[in-house]
């Protein structure tokens, strides 16, 4: 398991990027991150729904009510403009933060 700080810091930008894939709800969301993580991440409904209401809060993401193969009521997220733009923003500061170490790991090895 990740630690709870990079698990919290990397949240926002893992769902921004998923839904940038397509529409998407809180359980298959969940799921998807747990699958794509091989286990390590897994969120809690508790954790998730806030992220998500926060997200939308800031304009970010939007949701509709629909309806699930089985009939039941559900909310589909799914990313806005300006939430493609942080997505943008929040890949740029990963990708530095991935190099910086990368390169700190190389240059140990060296």
């Amino acid at each position: 398991m990740l630690r709870k700080e990079l698990v919290a810091a990397s949240t926002e930008p893992m769902i921004l990027a998923l839904l940038s894939k397509g529409e998407s709800y809180g359980y298959a969301i969940v799921q998807e991150i747990l699958a794509r993580s091989q286990n390590q991440i897994e969120w809690t409904d508790g954790m998730l729904y806030p992220v998500l209401h926060r997200m939308e809060h800031k304009g970010w993401i939007k949701s509709r009510w629909g309806e699930s193969d089985t009939g039941r009521k559900r909310k589909y997220y799914s990313i806005t403009k300006d939430g493609k733009m942080i997505l943008e923003k929040h890949h740029a500061e990963w990708t530095l933060v991935h190099d910086v170490l990368a390169g700190l790991r190389r240059a140990r090895h060296v």
